[in-house]
């Protein structure tokens, strides 16, 4: 395996020393790159806060202003399975940078969309770049030395999460101020100056194997089929952020109406809620780098499928439906880092790929819950949608139960292509 080398004259951050083959990580590198892919992140939850103001905006349903949040997760997706395998041949820094400075101009077109379906394109588009955030967390797994990756990783992965919940509250809070176009101009600025500051400050790659795209693709989905513990955590990762999805696609229509008739700001504050699920990554992590992932992935599916019999009350309820949004980023985020710990383990070699596979399922399972709360919430009502909710968190509970008494498959050589470092 070759490892990334880093100049900390060129790169004008210092780095750390190699320790085992890998590059040991400065406090100040991980910061950096925790806070950026929080803020890529948050691109795919600008909007979640805003939905309400959008259809009025656009004259939409619910059912139809709900697809600009999976639209968002299908270009996600799509990257995830198309471009973030090109980190295993292409020099990462590149990549990265190259996001950054495209999301800008899909930023603006968000901004500047003047109907539905074009501000959709935009969203798919803005999906599409935002995966640089999952190009950022194997780089830092590959220059993280072995013993500190789970935890480099869920600094990451803390970064991502605040992303996330920083998103609905700024949304909110500029749209109350300044309408909801604002907030996507303010994230194009942002995007533009962490460009310029990446391309600075991160190191560069090593040497990169030569390897035909076409191969790259095809390696990536046969790992998906022939490596179980991939699979399993890809199904774990799917029913953890089709949960997610439910609730946080729902929500804004739930508290814009009777009884609660929240204005945006006060909406995207709820995502304060969501800040246990900063803990329940670090916590993860820990347990993740000794031998507690299988204890830690039922546990974590369980708050999953629990956290709606919370939330179903939390109807007419804020105190109860604040305890199960904490409960169910508990337990999401915390599967979640135990997923990433678990299969950046499974083939060191293909780290990219690994993560690519196993991201695209996830966000599948997003979109799929998005689409389906949409249209729930929009006939059946707020209980539907939280049945929808537990139902994707008794699905991951049932195979971490099934996984506890079935003997673990053997350990298969990664597919190729056989080059890769």
């Amino acid at each position: 395996m070759t490892t990334a080398s880093a100049d900390p004259s060129a790169s004008g951050a210092p780095t750390g020393t190699a320790t085992d083959g890998a590059l040991v990580l400065s406090g100040r590198l991980v910061l950096l790159m925790s806070v950026a892919t929080g803020a890529i992140v948050a691109n795919l939850y600008y909007a979640q806060p805003l939905l309400r103001q959008i259809a009025r905006q656009f004259h939409a349903s619910p059912g139809a202003t709900s697809l600009v949040v999976t639209c968002t997760q299908v270009g996600y997706a799509a990257a995830l399975l198309l471009v973030v395998p090109l980190g295993d041949i292409s020099q990462r820094r590149r990549l990265v940078v190259a996001a950054y400075a495209l999301a800008v101009a899909t930023l603006a077109a968000c901004a500047l969309a003047p109907s539905l379906w074009l501000f959709e394109l935009a969203s798919v588009l803005t999906g599409l770049v935002s995966v640089g955030a999952q190009i950022m967390v194997p780089f830092a797994a590959d220059l993280a030395a072995p013993a500190r990756r789970g935890r480099v990783v869920a600094r990451l992965m803390t970064g991502l999460i605040s992303g996330i919940l920083l998103a609905r509250i700024i949304s909110g809070l500029v749209a109350q101020v300044a309408g909801w176009r604002a907030i996507f101009w303010v994230s194009a600025g942002l995007m533009a100056l962490l460009a310029v500051v990446l391309r600075v400050a991160l190191p560069p790659d090593g040497p990169r194997p030569r390897v035909p795209y076409r191969e790259l693709v095809a390696s990536t989905l046969r790992l998906l089929a022939e490596e179980p513990r991939l699979r399993r955590r890809a199904w774990y990762g799917a029913c953890a952020f089709g949960s997610f999805s439910v609730l946080w696609t729902s929500l804004s229509f739930l508290l814009s109406a009777p009884p609660y008739g929240y204005s945006s700001s006060v909406i995207g504050l709820f995502g304060l809620a969501g800040l246990a699920g900063v803990a329940a990554a670090n916590l993860a992590g820990r347990m993740a780098d000794g031998t507690g992932a299988a204890v830690s992935s039922a546990v974590t599916a369980a708050l999953i499928a629990g956290s709606f019999a919370l939330l179903v009350a939390g109807r007419t309820s804020v105190w109860a439906l604040v305890a199960g949004i904490v409960v169910l980023d508990i337990g999401s985020q915390g599967l979640h880092i135990t997923n990433q710990a678990v299969i950046y383990a499974v083939a060191p070699e293909a780290r990219s790929r690994i993560n690519s596979a196993y991201m695209t399922c996830y966000f599948v399972g997003g979109a799929a819950g998005s689409v389906a709360a949409g249209t729930i919430m929009g006939t059946v009502g707020w209980d539907g949608v939280c049945g929808l909710g537990a139902g994707f968190g008794v699905l991951a509970l049932a195979i971490t139960l099934v996984d506890r008494w079935r003997p673990p498959a053997p350990r298969r050589p990664p597919p190729g292509p056989r080059s890769d470092r």
